[in-house]
């Protein structure tokens, strides 16, 4: 019976779960090309294995510190702040241990958006540009005539103010009759993105074992931006009516997670070999089946970006609103909440490479949230009770990976995004002049 699950921890775990599938999945097989067949699968296990650790040390050090401060529990930028309280010397600065976390979650979370509005226009846009040859045969990939369109980044403009009155909700529990039926459609559309790609396997494989090194913080950006669950950590364990349960669920979930990115990585890799775009569902045929399938993804994602959106509304929002009179609450809430998504929209119009985005968000962000913070925290937190000189080490060397990945992701990212718009303008004024 204590290995059992019961029905509220199947809820958390399906929020665990919900919290780790979305875009990064998609993105997975072009990950594993990047890293090559064999090291891109090993690397994503052992990237699963520490996400998980860092995951358990950071519920471990919320745990030890909220009973130290009596209080019934905290986030992650809480934790940070009461574990530099715990060294002398950081003391008068432990605030900007919460400013630097919430900053971080910021950028993460806005991160994401960024990464919903690229991933929205490029499926739609190729649903629009293939509906008028649209078949009813997957098998060949048949269409009569692709149709050009305009430019993805109008088709970014165009969501803009559906997705801009989905984030005025006020409470996400308006939302959550649309987050289920989005959650249905997901995994609806993952079932068949998987049968496809276990039905097209090419034979022989002849894809390279291990991928060239410049590739590889491509690699690191795209699955630690994957593993983009910790910060739903805190939340859901707190909510527990059993939070000492709550490692049962961390690893069941986390094993599934990291099961679900190895396959689809591995096979979707393999399926479309180095044709692989930045999202799999790119690559599906354009028969109605599956044209259906990446529209029913696009809804699913859409929901979620007012979930993401969530995050920096309740870290920025409340101080702003308290500074005016109660008169003026609403719409300077409305005006922030418009900023913010204008803000991510036009950074999703000036990096409209999916692959790229997803990348430099998880080497900029995801790599501090997931990697290097958490084992900072351990050493923080029980820095005065002993801790064992492996432990320092093992932590250290946690962190270490952590920041050389962000500073070679973020390098290896900024340089290809660089690289792919001077090739875009080329190709624009080239355009011209043919048409001149």
């Amino acid at each position: 019976r204590h290995c059992q699950l019961e029905r509220p921890h199947i809820f958390t775990l399906i929020h665990l779960l919900k919290g780790n599938i979305g875009t990064g999945l998609l993105g997975l097989p072009l990950a594993v090309r990047n890293a090559g067949l064999v090291l891109g699968p090993l690397s994503l296990f052992a990237m699963g294995v520490i996400a998980v650790h860092c995951m358990n040390l950071l519920v471990r050090c919320s745990h030890h510190l909220s009973v130290k401060m009596n209080k019934p529990f905290l986030d992650y930028g809480e934790a940070v702040q009461y574990g530099m309280e715990n060294v002398s010397w950081l003391r008068r600065h432990s605030i900007w241990g919460r400013r630097i976390v919430n900053l971080f979650l910021i950028i993460t979370q806005l991160g994401f958006c960024c990464v919903y509005f690229v991933f929205l226009s490029d499926n739609v846009k190729q649903v629009v540009e293939a509906s008028n040859g649209t078949t009813m045969n997957c098998h060949n990939n048949q269409t009569a005539v692709i149709v050009p369109s305009f430019d993805s980044r109008l088709y970014m403009l165009c969501f803009l103010p559906a997705i801009i009155l989905l984030v005025f909700t006020p409470n996400l529990k308006y939302l959550a009759p649309l987050s289920l039926v989005a959650n249905l459609t997901m995994c609806g559309s993952l079932v068949f993105i998987y049968y496809f790609c276990f039905t097209n396997i090419r034979y022989p494989i002849n894809l390279p074992k291990v991928g060239s090194a410049s590739n590889y913080p491509l690699f690191f950006g795209t699955a630690i931006f994957a593993f983009e669950g910790i910060g739903v950590v805190l939340p859901l364990e707190n909510k527990m009516q059993n939070p000492e349960r709550f490692n049962l669920v961390l690893y069941l979930g986390m094993g599934i997670v990291t099961f679900l990115y190895i396959s689809l990585g591995t096979t979707g890799y393999i399926t479309f070999g180095e044709a692989i775009g930045g999202s799999i569902t790119l690559n599906l045929p354009n028969c109605w089946m599956y044209q259906i399938v990446k529209l029913l993804y696009c809804f699913g994602i859409y929901i979620t970006f007012a979930l993401q959106f969530y995050v920096p509304a309740e870290i920025l929002i409340p101080p702003a609103v308290a500074r005016v009179s109660e008169r003026w609450g609403l719409a300077v809430d409305l005006l922030i909440r418009t900023a913010l998504v204008l803000f991510t929209c036009a950074l999703a119009i000036l990096i409209p490479q999916l692959d790229l985005v997803i990348s430099l968000v998880g080497s900029i962000s995801s790599s501090f949230l997931a990697l290097i913070f958490p084992p900072m925290l351990q050493i923080l937190t029980y820095h005065n009770e002993g801790l064992s000189a492996w432990v320092i080490i093992k932590n250290s060397l946690i962190s270490v990976i952590g920041f050389i990945g962000f500073i070679t992701g973020t390098y290896i990212s900024i340089t290809e995004i660089i690289k792919r718009n001077g090739k875009l303008d080329n190709l624009d004024l080239n355009l011209k002049c043919i048409g001149k």
